[in-house]
């Protein structure tokens, strides 16, 4: 019984703990274009923003599927870099694709960025905030 009122008292004080938040920054991808960060670190976690295939240096979003997939995980590695983590540490990760029928393309290129235990992942078809994009990816990684 004393067990679980330590318990109890324990959660209580990490639930009325307000969590705090860090934001991320990087000039290895490119800078948010809105009212957000690029990353979030909270409560053991990185949350990294939403990426395109932007080119950091030249803000151009080029390329067909794949290599705005390979850009995109390269602007999101470079985020949870400057968070002091990292693209294994991932474990969740949302794809937003321009047309479903890029799948297998974005797939490939995907895989390559998570060759061990991949994390679990989300992939829909939606209406992208570039015209040129054809990707958007975000990512939830641990610190």
């Amino acid at each position: 019984m004393q067990n679980l009122l330590g318990l109890a008292v324990a959660a209580a004080a990490l639930i009325a703990a307000p969590t705090s938040k860090e934001a991320v920054s990087t000039k290895e991808a490119p800078p948010a274009a809105g009212p957000y960060s690029q990353g979030i670190k909270s409560g053991g976690f990185v949350f990294a923003a939403g990426q395109i295939g932007r080119d950091p240096v030249t803000n151009k979003v080029e390329g067909d599927v794949r290599a705005q997939t390979e850009r995109t995980l390269k602007n999101l590695s470079a985020v949870l870099g400057a968070a002091g983590t990292s693209m294994d540490r991932a474990v969740k990760v949302t794809v937003f694709l321009k047309n479903i029928s890029d799948f297998q393309a974005m797939n490939e290129v995907y895989a390559k960025f998570f060759p061990g235990v991949p994390p679990a992942r989300s992939t829909v078809q939606a209406v992208l905030p570039n015209e040129a994009a054809l990707v958007e990816i975000d990512v939830i990684a641990t610190q």
